[in-house]
């Protein structure tokens, strides 16, 4: 892939990732061919943005709603079936929902690239 669509596609969506998986994205984007650009171009709406489950969390994570939309449907059964593991759950998840965001994010990335 051209480096100019590789430094773009980053520009435009490096708050999704971790700042330490940038360089291993940029080097993997740069390996790949064209026809992933289209598909990048397409998942990139559906990147989740740390921020808003962040939000989410502070609002509804009593209930696991940050973990089923993260896609933890597990433990968000579990954190809902414990009223947020007795709010010690929740709490502990507004610091982490923002990595395993990010963590999601990169996982379907790599997906699409391999």
């Amino acid at each position: 892939m051209e480096a100019q669509k590789v430094d773009m596609f980053l520009m435009m969506n490096a708050k999704f990732f971790e700042p330490h998986q940038i360089p291993f994205i940029r080097e993997h984007l740069l390996q790949a061919d064209e026809s992933k650009y289209i598909l990048l171009q397409t998942a990139g709406a559906e990147f989740k943005e740390p921020n808003f489950l962040l939000l989410i969390s502070l609002i509804g994570g009593f209930f696991g709603v940050d973990r089923f939309l993260v896609g933890d449907t597990g433990l968000g059964v579990a954190k809902l079936l414990t009223c947020g593991g007795l709010y010690i759950w929740t709490i502990i998840d507004w610091f982490v929902i923002m990595g395993r965001t990010r963590e999601v994010n990169f996982e379907k990335l790599q997906q699409i690239l391999m």
